[in-house]
């Protein structure tokens, strides 16, 4: 009574056994998936900003949706994002009203000594 039951287990497992299949896989797929991932990283990192935040919301766009776009982005435009954001200056662009209030300081200064 055990063989048949030995022979129908082996039987069993045979044909339960997964296919596995191995390849070789180019460097440059691996770096493409880890780049695109510090990207989308980079961009995330980006969006959690206190003042991206806040330029979001006088836009109109709330965190949740901004973070569900940044998603549903493809890894181009992810990449394309990161380096925008890497091109950026360190302490940002002055406006025009910096501009304004730089010079009306430095007019009081010089009056005032």
């Amino acid at each position: 009574m055990s063989r048949p039951l030995a022979v129908i287990l082996a039987v069993a497992l045979c044909t339960q056994a997964p296919l596995a299949r191995a390849g070789i896989v180019e460097t440059e797929a691996l770096d493409a998936q880890s780049q695109a991932e510090v990207d989308r990283a980079k961009v995330r990192s980006f969006m959690e900003r206190a003042d991206v935040k806040e330029r979001l919301q006088t836009m109109g766009v709330g965190g949740l949706v901004a973070g569900d776009r940044v998603s549903s982005l493809t890894d181009a435009e992810v990449h394309a994002m990161a380096q925008r954001i890497d091109a950026m200056p360190a302490g940002g662009t002055l406006s025009n009203q910096d501009w304004v209030i730089i010079l009306l300081v430095a007019i009081l200064v010089a009056i005032l000594l």
